[in-house]
């Protein structure tokens, strides 16, 4: 199934919305990990303008592509797998118009397979954190 997948900022986890099906534009999931397959890196320039007139963040930006519904212990297994052979990636409304790989901030907008999970940082906030792989 073709979803939109972003990080819900209330909920601090991550939001998976239909994109197809009797449950187009719902909110169908609320998952910790999540992988897709064939995915775009979405960010919607007018969203984005909002978040810096308004310095308020708004659902502006997201990973579309195919949700593999793993159970929980492989979707995290998937997770680690593609956090070692693939790159990171990020999005800051304040910095980049677009995702960027972390280390070399150069954009990217689509990716063979993504994979999300909601990791404490240091500072013990639950945050997103993405990796994608291309083949």
């Amino acid at each position: 199934m073709r979803v939109f997948v972003y990080f819900n900022l209330h909920k601090k986890c991550f939001s998976i919305k239909a994109l197809e099906g009797a449950d187009k534009g719902r909110v169908i999931a609320h998952r910790d990990t999540v992988v897709l397959d064939g995915c775009k890196l979405l960010v919607s320039e007018a969203g984005r303008q909002r978040v810096l007139r308004e310095k308020r963040k708004n659902v502006h930006a997201g990973v579309s592509g195919t949700w593999i519904n793993y159970c929980t212990n492989r979707a995290d297994n998937q997770f680690d797998f593609i956090s070692i052979v693939g790159r990171q990636v990020t999005y800051n409304p304040y910095k980049y118009d677009s995702f960027v790989y972390k280390t070399t901030e150069q954009p990217v907008d689509k990716a063979d397979v993504v994979a999300m999970k909601v990791m404490p940082m240091a500072d013990g906030i639950k945050r997103g954190v993405i990796y994608m792989r291309s083949f």
